[in-house]
């Protein structure tokens, strides 16, 4: 009962969790609270009863039965010896623990941090870009390159191209969805295996690059999370009051995260379209001309968009005719320096004398985020780089680079990223803190919930070193795991405690109480134990659809329970030991009345046996 309250309290902070995660979570924390509310009513009913009907004690047995019978007993008796060597060694026990846990806890910086892992969903999604200025029928030859390519490729199944965007307006990109064979279809690789969609990616992005004229920009669509943005896993946006130093700044941070080689596919929504030709009258000259500014803007109008002249009819339907410049006298500065224009006079003056002709790139948009203008960065994470680690270098930068009154926001699965993070630390903090409370209900003490709580840091010793040696990243999954391990290794304490406050409400020392608790608890700690490894440890080898998402919260959960079990069989009872001194003089006064009553009727009793005739 005890124990299935204590988890009940770790889950109780998460189901109050906001945000797009703590949605997931909430129904991850219902679930899991009905369950084990369940199971408890189960065993507090269905299972006596099973009990009385099915369990047999009988000694005897089959070869199995007193394999086991004896196996578990070779264990208690060298529990029992190890136990008391270390209640011999208390700190020295207590020492080798922290510095176990400190250790593990270094290696969280070795571990990758991602939102979500990538997955390998048979699909993923490209941007193509050719250069500004480019025209449709050159962009489509582009992607007919792209696409020999792929047909190329043994492990494509088909794709789906839109040149010029969905929209048609971007002449000079477009998109593409690729759907891959499925795996157990695909070629081998020289070890065996078959080829995953990250090989197909990271070929994709290494060949289609190196096409002249083409930029490839590669979407993982398993990376969005539960985000509604464009997907990827780097997204920021850096804004500021004015556009020029805005940009500017922008651009040279993506230059800049570029050269940590940390991420790939850097891309960016600042995008410059052809280039835009500025004609600014001069108007001391064109006053020395006798040149007007209407005269200018006339001739300009005229030569380079056109004046309607009149209409032709064709079936019905009546168009403009508009007369301006041919193509080759008004695509360039030159040209339009060339033009002339009348002047009061009658005089006709070269254009080129009484105007400033600039050329600079134009831009297709201005975009805005809260009413700040914005520029937005997207990235993929390159293979084996940590999310977390990039995005901490982004903000970095972002305080070299950018100058006062400019930021950084982030946005997309990043923002997700960070915020959910922060919200189940948070959680996991309150359940502890209210787990803690609940014990010490049960206990009716301050001491005793505290040495249950100790076998939680090496369960997250135990997950962190397990994924670290199978290379497995520190996500949203993983960290269900390190929440079922908050539930799960408690229990293993509240046996060694409670049973050992029962032996000594018996009159026994806390020594002698402890030596005969702990292996008499050892059975059922290690079937928990083991029921629980056993149960994790299919989806731990699983390889299909899907799994990258599941075998880190199984990773988590058998390294977790493995370690914090082995740990807390010592260190519990070592750190009980000495705890035991700081019980309250009220704690201690009704444990030493409880011995003298238990002694007391014991006496009593063999009076009464002894008088009998």
């Amino acid at each position: 009962m005890v124990a299935t309250i204590a988890i009940l309290a770790i889950f109780l902070p998460v189901v109050f969790m906001k945000g797009i995660i703590g949605k997931f979570f909430f129904q991850f924390g219902v679930t899991l609270s009905a369950a084990v509310s369940f199971s408890l009513l189960e065993a507090l009913t269905l299972a006596p009863m099973r009990c009385s009907q099915f369990l047999e004690t009988a000694s005897h047995g089959n070869a199995l039965i007193r394999l086991v019978d004896g196996t578990f007993a070779r264990l208690a008796g060298a529990y029992r010896r190890g136990l008391s060597a270390a209640l011999d060694r208390r700190w020295t026990v207590i020492a080798a623990a922290a510095v176990f846990f400190a250790g593990s806890m270094a290696s969280v910086t070795y571990l990758r941090k991602e939102f979500v892992p990538a997955q390998d969903q048979s699909m993923f999604m490209m941007r193509l870009e050719t250069p500004v200025g480019s025209s449709m029928e050159f962009t489509d030859n582009k992607f007919r390159e792209v696409e020999a390519w792929l047909m190329g490729n043994a492990s494509v199944d088909r794709y789906y191209s839109a040149v010029g965007g969905f929209g048609g307006g971007d002449v000079n990109s477009g998109m593409m969805f690729l759907t891959l064979k499925p795996r157990a279809q695909r070629p081998r690789n020289p070890d065996g295996s078959r080829v995953t969609q990250g090989q197909v990616m990271a070929e994709a992005r290494k060949a289609l690059n190196a096409i002249p004229s083409m930029r490839a920009f590669i979407m993982d669509l398993s990376q969005g999370g539960f985000s509604s943005s464009r997907g990827f896993p780097i997204e920021f946006t850096v804004r500021g009051p004015d556009w020029d130093t805005l940009t500017k700044a922008a651009l040279e941070l993506k230059k800049r995260l570029e050269k940590t080689g940390s991420v790939t596919d850097v891309d960016t929504d600042y995008k410059t379209g052809m280039p835009e030709i500025r004609v600014l009258p001069d108007r001391a000259k064109a006053y020395a001309r006798g040149v007007s500014i209407q005269s200018i803007g006339a001739t300009i109008n005229a030569m380079i968009g056109g004046v309607r002249a009149g209409l032709f009819t064709d079936n019905g339907r009546r168009y403009d005719v508009r007369v301006r410049a041919e193509t080759r006298d008004r695509l360039d500065a030159e040209a339009i320096n060339r033009l002339y224009v009348r002047n009061v006079r009658g005089e006709m003056i070269r254009l080129s004398e009484v105007v400033d002709i600039q050329e600079r790139p134009t831009l297709l948009a201005i975009t805005r985020k809260d009413r700040e203008r914005s520029v937005g960065v997207f990235a993929n994470v390159a293979a084996g780089k940590s999310q977390a680690q990039v995005l901490a270098d982004v903000e970095a930068l972002a305080k070299e680079v950018l100058p006062d009154g400019y930021r950084v926001v982030l946005s997309g699965s990043s923002q997700t990223f960070k915020e959910s993070f922060q919200s189940l630390i948070l959680a996991l903090v309150l359940g502890i803190i209210v787990a803690y409370m609940v014990l010490g209900a049960q206990f009716n003490s301050f001491i005793h919930p505290f040495t249950v709580l100790l076998a939680l840091p090496f369960s997250l010793s135990g997950a962190f070193l397990t994924l670290l040696a199978f290379d497995r990243s520190l996500n949203i999954n993983s960290m269900i795991g390190l929440l079922l391990l908050m539930g799960l290794v408690k229990k293993n304490s509240i046996l060694l405690v409670d049973f050992t406050n029962q032996r000594r409400s018996e009159g026994l020392e806390p020594r002698a109480a402890l030596l005969e608790a702990c292996p008499t608890r050892l059975r059922p700690i290690l079937m928990t134990s083991m029921a629980t490894i056993a149960a994790a440890v299919p989806t731990a080898l699983s390889r299909g659809a899907g799994s990258e998402t599941t075998v880190p919260m199984a990773l988590a959960l058998i390294g977790g329970v493995s370690v914090s079990t082995v740990l807390t069989l010592f260190v519990v009872p070592a750190a009980y030991s000495l705890l035991v001194r700081a019980e309250s003089g009220k704690t201690a006064v009704n444990s030493a009345a409880v011995v003298r009553a238990v002694r007391e009727a014991e006496r009593l009793a063999n009076a009464k046996v002894d008088a009998l005739p």
